[in-house]
């Protein structure tokens, strides 16, 4: 029984692993193998947003409308390669506004445009064209991907309609830089050094030669010298006023002394 469930689960992890690796994915505009490098960095640094699927509402006229969106993958239940599809509240009627086989990538300094193109046609509007998604991917740096939205659609126009959609991502915006000018390397390659020698240096004073009390700090008697040595040069360099002169020696003069008081010691003697 257990080898039974054991097998079980092995199947059907095997047939989750082989539909999700054969998902349909982004196939930029242009021809095989000669597609551009920036795009298909772009596409690579998008990668992570592949598992996640997005929605949001918007009206047009009297309809609202369900729009789901993928990043450069299929939206489930959908025409094949839809990566954004609309739906209708009312009716549930769904359509494709962009797919997947035919997209494009831009990026600014802090934005990454994704289009969708191929979409199913107009049915009275905008001579019949295909329809056109834009997801504007603006820099977010506190969330992955969120704030998925449906701007607006342009279909007034005789061709070239399109939908445009916002969306807030991390991995739109440009690396922090991280570089570190020579002071500061410098810097810390002091800093570092100075713990390695206090530590060190007193590991070794306190464990090897025995000391206690301030000896255990690394040539203590050497610090404490060039400490003075340096107080007296402050002293002699930054000292505004003279030093105060010690008061000359004066002897004591013959007539300042009293006349001594004489002394008996008869008292002394025996009687």
């Amino acid at each position: 029984m257990f080898l039974a469930r054991a097998c079980l689960h092995a199947v059907v992890l095997a047939i989750i692993t082989a539909s999700t690796t054969d998902e349909n994915k982004c196939d930029l505009v242009g021809e095989e193998d000669h597609e551009s490098t920036k795009e298909k960095a772009l596409l690579k640094r998008l990668e992570p947003l592949a598992n996640m699927s997005f929605q949001t509402q918007g009206k047009s006229e009297s309809d609202t409308y369900t729009y789901t969106l993928r990043v450069c993958r299929e939206v489930p239940g959908s025409a094949p390669y839809a990566g954004l599809v609309q739906e209708d509240t009312a009716n549930n009627k769904k359509v494709v506004v962009g797919r997947i086989n035919e997209a494009h990538l831009a990026s600014g300094s802090k934005w990454i445009m994704l289009i969708y193109k191929g979409g199913d046609p107009y049915n009275n509007r905008c001579d019949k064209e295909k329809r056109k998604a834009i997801i504007m991917i603006n820099c977010n740096r506190k969330t992955l991907a969120t704030g998925f939205t449906m701007v607006t659609e342009e279909r007034e126009k005789i061709n070239e309609c399109f939908y445009i959609f916002e969306l807030e991502s991390s991995l739109a915006c440009p690396p922090e830089d991280s570089h570190l000018s020579v002071g500061s390397i410098l810097l810390i390659i002091f800093v570092s050094l100075v713990a390695v020698y206090i530590t060190g240096g007193f590991l070794y004073q306190r464990l090897i030669v025995g000391a206690k009390g301030m000896e255990q700090f690394p040539h203590f008697a050497f610090w404490q010298d060039l400490g003075n040595l340096v107080a007296d040069g402050c002293d002699f360099v930054c000292r505004t006023k003279p030093r105060n002169e010690p008061a000359a020696y004066r002897g004591v003069g013959d007539d300042q002394l009293g006349d001594e008081s004489e002394e008996r010691d008869d008292h002394l003697l025996p009687m």
